[in-house]
């Protein structure tokens, strides 16, 4: 599978809308989950992902930070062994570094070039020494781990795999009595302009969110072993033979006029679901995302002054019964 914290969207989180691996994860540049090209693991270059999932899970550092002290509240003492399973190239894994500094973590995902950046991250930040890497496909690399954890992270990284109730179980399974499973999925689209923005019809972004479900729902039934699963994140915990916690949902709010960062993000984010899904645009939303991506168009996210980021995660917590 390979990370996700990737999502600047929501269902899929990964690359392309990222519909966002940290990967995030970060591993979308959208948010819905994912990565894509979209959502296909084996279809991803994600060494050519690796800045815009970094990208993407730096803007979002403030809200993994939110994220982090939540959990903080809802496991049993300070974490010994952290998992970011679906760890991309480390920013998240970093992150949980820093907000538990007693914590060793272990990141997990199946691109090689992904966990060297992430090995590299953690010598810049000086967490190397409690850091270590998994390479491997979920579920199975866990099997991997020379302990269970105390708190096992999956950033929009269950979507990737096609049987997630089984995925689940194996989550559950690599937990120590009493230890957390966080689990994020869902949360909201991200949004980047208003609906009306001056150039072709109005509501152009609710028109890609439905493009990009459909490639997400096309991703999921394409995945080995996929099973349709009703999206009932506690249920399906339920069913894990976890115990349901919470959940809640952190918002991602950066407002016009956004940072340098933010904008290249954005344009990135809108060029590849151009690139990857533009064939499913009638020709005037083809024709109004060129623009918005030709940078000497006063209209273009490049320079006009209405672009913002808008997200919500949603975050899904159950512990293991001890």
């Amino acid at each position: 599978m390979a990370h996700a914290h990737r999502d600047p969207h929501g269902p899929h989180d990964p690359a392309p809308h990222d519909h966002d691996h940290d990967h995030g994860h970060d591993r979308a540049p959208h948010g819905h989950g994912g990565h894509h090209a979209h959502h296909g693991g084996a279809d991803l270059d994600w060494a050519v992902l690796a800045p815009l999932l970094e990208s993407q899970a730096e803007l979002s550092a403030a809200v993994y930070e939110q994220i982090m002290a939540w959990l903080g509240q809802r496991v049993s003492g300070e974490p010994g062994l952290i998992v970011d399973a679906g760890s991309g190239p480390g920013v998240v894994s970093g992150l949980f570094a820093r907000a538990f500094p007693k914590a060793r973590v272990v990141a997990v995902d199946g691109s090689a070039p992904l966990l060297e950046r992430a090995r590299a991250r953690a010598d810049r930040l000086g967490h190397a020494d409690r850091f270590t890497t998994v390479a491997g496909e979920l579920p199975e690399a866990l099997d991997q781990l020379e302990y269970p954890a105390d708190l096992l992270w999956a950033g929009n990284s269950l979507h990737h795999l096609g049987d997630q109730r089984a995925a689940l179980a194996a989550f559950a399974a690599h937990l120590a009595p009493g230890g957390a499973l966080a689990l994020l999925e869902g949360g909201l689209p991200a949004r980047y302009l208003p609906r009306d923005i001056g150039i072709g019809r109005p509501g152009l972004q609710a028109r890609l969110d439905a493009v990009e479900a459909d490639a997400f729902t096309r991703m999921r039934a394409e995945l080995p072993g996929s099973a349709a699963e009703t999206e009932d994140w506690p249920a399906l915990l339920t069913a894990a033979g976890l115990r349901p916690t919470g959940t809640r949902s952190f918002l991602l709010d950066l407002p016009a006029p956004v940072s340098d960062q933010a904008r290249a993000y954005v344009a990135a984010s809108l060029a590849r679901l151009r690139e990857g899904m533009g064939d499913a645009l009638d020709a005037e939303d083809r024709a109004t995302l060129d623009r918005l991506l030709d940078p000497a168009d006063e209209a273009s996210v490049h320079r006009r002054p209405d672009v913002f980021v808008l997200k919500a995660h949603t975050v899904h917590t159950a512990v293991r019964p001890a």
